[in-house]
């Protein structure tokens, strides 16, 4: 499925394209917002590899990837989300979600906003029946946005991640479809 375009009252979600990468440097590239990551700040370099990586993912024959801006609807892109298929078992019909906002934008309700949108492309257009996501221990924001879309905290997946300060857990929340409220924000 390509393009996917999703809108929301207050954020929109859309394909990146090469003139993304400055925008995304500003959520990937803050310290505050990678503080939750799975990976250190990125530079600019990395920003513009991730653009071309996800803007080739978005054309393969069997998308399995969402990689999706973010955008106001003025058109200013302040988040990266992401919706992967989880790869396994032939009736399998998983996937993960994926949220990082700039930092300026936290607390303005849009985190729920961008989870809705993710779920109606996953349930709706993609025929999931389970969508997960992972937070870092700490990261209680991520868990209230989650809990008020539905998602159920399952449990901790320990020493799951490893970073330059040594190994993470992460903590996963999830929804299935006959729980979700499309109207839900």
């Amino acid at each position: 499925m390509y393009p996917v375009s999703i809108t929301s009252p207050r954020l929109s979600l859309r394909e990146f394209d090469n003139s993304d990468v400055d925008a995304v440097l500003a959520i990937y590239g803050d310290q505050a917002v990678a503080e939750y990551m799975s990976f250190e700040p990125r530079t600019r370099d990395q920003v513009a590899a991730t653009i071309e990586h996800v803007m080739a993912a978005a054309q393969a024959p069997e998308r399995l990837e969402y990689s999706l801006a973010g955008v106001l609807p003025d058109g200013e892109l302040v988040a990266f989300l992401r919706l992967a298929v989880d790869v396994g078992h032939p009736l399998q019909s998983s996937g993960q979600i994926g949220f990082a906002f700039r930092a300026d934008q936290w607390g303005h309700g849009l985190g729920g906003e961008g989870i809705q949108l993710l779920l109606r492309l996953g349930f709706e257009q993609l025929g999931l029946y389970r969508i997960w996501g992972a937070r870092a221990p700490g990261n209680d924001r991520s868990a209230r946005v989650m809990a008020r879309q539905g998602m159920v905290e399952e449990g901790t997946i320990r020493g799951h991640l490893k970073l330059a300060g040594g190994w993470r857990d992460s903590v996963v929340h999830s929804i299935l479809a006959p729980e979700w409220d499309p109207g839900q924000d």
